[in-house]
């Protein structure tokens, strides 16, 4: 008799004899005999049906734990499952009297009769697990059970223990062991012998087992492996699951969502969990679900989100796990997707970003430095090994900064971020110098001053360094080679200012105010700041004079600053427009009437050159990134926004004391200007990081004033570090 072939799920490793006269003649129209088959063909082919892979073991044995009570689940696997899958758990153990019938077929201890099922509640109740697991594996079982001095071990094959069960010592609860998966089924083995397949589905399926089942703590691990795969602990919170197995970048990324239904009539359901938000990027829908604790997977819930949605991560699961089918499907699922649908659309307003790494551009002679370093076969140079204190441990071309991997930093709701990094790199590398410039004489002396007096080995530095993070509230610091620097930023970015307003000048795209703003409100605020403590009608009497004629002289110059500036002021003296000097960058609003007065007072009108070279420089002290106003709220600032702030007195022995209102409890803190400092900090930091230092890599020319003024500390040196411990 020819074998027939072989079905995915079902197939038997045996042969059968069977004598001649029983075999009709091939060209015979009489039907085959129909034969009984062997039971143990029965039980191997039902096996294969039950425990397809190594994945499909460790999800019984650790259903079969959770439903023994479980509050620790260890799984150990060697060969991706086929040597070893090892389950050890801390349940309620199994009674030495029901050892002997543990793996036989349709024994279980989750129901009795047919009635049973309309409550159950187990993962499992058909008792076909283990039994299957015999038929294909040697499975060895230790346990204990409560009260007991000693455990008992026991080793059983097709579906009967070998011999009886010995004691043993033991800890609590269970530990089953299946060696040699699929032994006597050389098909299966042969399509499963890339023993790396399964391991990782198995670490998957624990993964998921333990972002649900957050009371439990999960581990899984190869043999022989010291650090686990997976490590989950026990803890209330399903975030807290999720950012342990999963990742900060993950949990961090995450919305909650609910939905249900309580009308008969259509659906009774409820059902929670979390999605990620329009931060989070993945290649592909990634669906975890549970149905009554079961981890399961529904087809056509997920079809319907993936019609949707692109990038969506649901506490749910998606394979090695059973397909279901639900009552009143087609009226749940409408309901859950519009949940999802309008979760995501709420949190699509904003986004925050928190890094990513700047694509090199092909005609960067960087980027084509690097490459020839790297394959040294291409350029016909034999590589040499760099010494080790001169080797450079960061990439110039990675804009992130790589002190925030330590620091934890509050993500900001501030509408700046909203715009994606990639695209405000991708701006700046386009908006390259433009070629128009206007015909003016001035602006090009102008221009040529500040190129001729470029510092080459600073523009090096600046063209090839890495950012790596703000040292305090003005300075950054810099890697470039083997050296570390400290950079004031506001220095930096004034002189970047400037350069970029003369070398745009009459080709700016516009910032439109919300609202026009007064000029003579504005440079009253700024007269008053500069004299806070006149208090007198006389002094504000000749500000007003001031404001007044400030106002009619930049009135009269309105239509050349909106020619060459872009800053628009209409025929009632409002201000209403600013000008872009760096694409994806406003400046802090704060210094709009310091910048007004500055225009009002400080402008030579007269001569050509200097009006130009002034209102450039008002422009670049405007826009350059100074410190906010209110003071930062992560260091010792945080004080100022206590509520009932103290106040320090001296008594008549010198000795100070502080006083603080007694109806305010200790760190109390005025949370909405605290909530509007963080913002302000943070898009501050955001920006250097983001778009100034791109922008000065590929726009800035630093003067070489910038190499003794303080611009640029250097405060350390790799080689000469090397010398001081060689020294020690």
């Amino acid at each position: 008799m020819e074998a027939q072939p072989e079905l995915p799920s079902t197939e038997v490793d045996t042969e059968m004899e069977v004598e001649d006269d029983q075999i009709p003649p091939s060209n015979s129209k009489d039907p085959p005999p129909i034969l009984r088959l062997d039971q143990s063909v029965v039980n191997r082919i039902a096996a294969g049906e039950v425990i397809q892979r190594p994945v499909s073991a460790v999800k019984e044995l650790v259903e079969n734990s959770l439903d023994a009570g479980s509050t620790s689940i260890s799984v150990v696997v060697k060969d991706g499952g086929l040597k070893l899958i090892q389950v050890s758990d801390d349940g309620h153990g199994i009674r030495k009297e029901d050892m002997s019938i543990l793996c036989e077929r349709h024994t279980t201890s989750k129901l009795s009769k047919f009635e049973d099922l309309q409550s159950i509640k187990s993962m499992g109740f058909r008792g076909e697990a283990l039994a299957s697991m015999t038929y294909v594996g040697h499975v060895t079982v230790t346990t204990i059970t409560k009260g007991q001095l000693h455990g008992y071990r026991a080793t059983y094959r097709d579906g009967v223990m070998e011999d009886e069960p010995k004691a043993c010592a033991a800890v609590k609860g269970t530990q089953i062991m299946i060696e040699n998966l699929f032994y006597n089924m050389a098909a299966r083995r042969k399509t499963l012998q890339n023993s790396a397949d399964d391991y990782p589905k198995i670490v998957d399926l624990i993964s998921r087992f333990a972002i649900h089942h957050t009371d439990v703590s999960f581990s899984c691990r190869k043999h022989g492996a010291a650090r686990a795969d997976v490590h989950s602990v026990a803890t209330p919170s399903r975030l807290d699951a999720i950012r342990s197995v999963y990742g900060v970048s993950v949990a961090r990324n995450l919305v909650k969502i609910d939905a249900s239904d309580n009308d008969p009539s259509n659906s009774v359901f409820e059902m929670d969990g979390f999605i990620s938000n329009a931060n989070y990027i993945a290649k592909k829908i990634t669906m975890v679900l549970f149905i009554n604790d079961r981890l399961v997977d529904c087809g056509a819930l997920k079809r319907a989100i993936e019609r949707g949605i692109d990038d969506v991560l649901l506490v749910s699961l998606s394979d090695a796990c059973g397909k279901v089918s639900l009552l009143n499907q087609e009226i749940i699922i409408e309901k859950i997707q519009s949940v999802v649908e309008l979760k995501l659309r709420s949190s699509n307003e904003s986004r925050i970003f928190q890094e990513q790494t700047m694509d090199p551009s092909s005609s960067s002679p960087l980027a084509t430095s690097q490459d020839s370093q790297k394959d040294p076969s291409k350029s016909g140079i034999k590589s040499q090994k760099t010494p080790v204190h001169k080797m450079i441990r960061t990439d110039s071309l990675d804009p992130a900064g790589r002190l925030h991997a330590y620091l934890q930093i509050k993500p900001s709701n501030n509408p700046e971020r909203s715009s994606c990094l990639t695209s405000v790199r991708s701006s700046i590398r386009q908006r390259r110098n433009p070629k128009e410039t206007a015909d003016l004489t001035s602006i090009q002396e102008l221009i040529n001053e500040f190129d001729s007096t470029c510092h080459s080995g600073l523009l090096d530095t600046i063209r090839h360094c890495t950012y790596i993070g703000m040292a305090d509230d003005v300075f950054a610091l810099l890697q470039h080679n083997t050296n570390l620097y400290l950079a004031n930023v506001i220095n930096l970015s004034k002189e970047l200012m400037y350069q970029q307003v003369l070398t745009r000048f009459a080709h700016f795209n516009a910032i439109q105010l919300s609202e026009p703003a007064p000029l003579s409100e504005l440079l009253m605020l700024a007269l008053k700041e500069e004299d806070v403590a006149a208090e007198d009608n006389e002094n504000d009497d000749l500000k007003e004079k001031i404001a007044d004629m400030n106002t009619s002289l930049l009135k009269q110059k309105a239509e050349m600053l909106e020619e060459y500036f872009s800053i628009y002021i209409d025929s009632n003296g409002n201000l209403s427009r600013l000008p872009v000097i760096l694409d994806q960058y406003t400046p802090d609003m704060d210094h709009v009437p310091e910048f007004v007065l500055c225009l009002g007072n400080d402008i030579d009108w007269e001569d050509e050159k200097n009006c130009f070279q002034s209102i450039s420089a008002a422009l670049a002290n405007f826009y350059a990134m100074h410190t906010p106003l209110l003071p930062n709220p992560s260091g010792d600032g945080s004080q100022f926004y206590k509520k009932g702030k103290s106040s320090s007195s001296i008594d008549g022995q010198g000795n100070s004391s502080k006083t603080t209102g007694n109806d305010t409890t200790e760190d109390e803190y005025e949370n909405d200007l605290l909530s509007e400092a963080e913002n302000a900090w943070a898009q501050r930091e955001w920006s250097i990081q983001h778009v100034l230092f791109p922008s000065l890599r590929l726009f800035f020319k630093p003067p070489n004033a910038m190499a003794t003024n303080g611009t640029f500390v250097q405060v350390a040196s790799l080689e000469k570090l090397y010398r001081i411990f060689e020294r020690c």
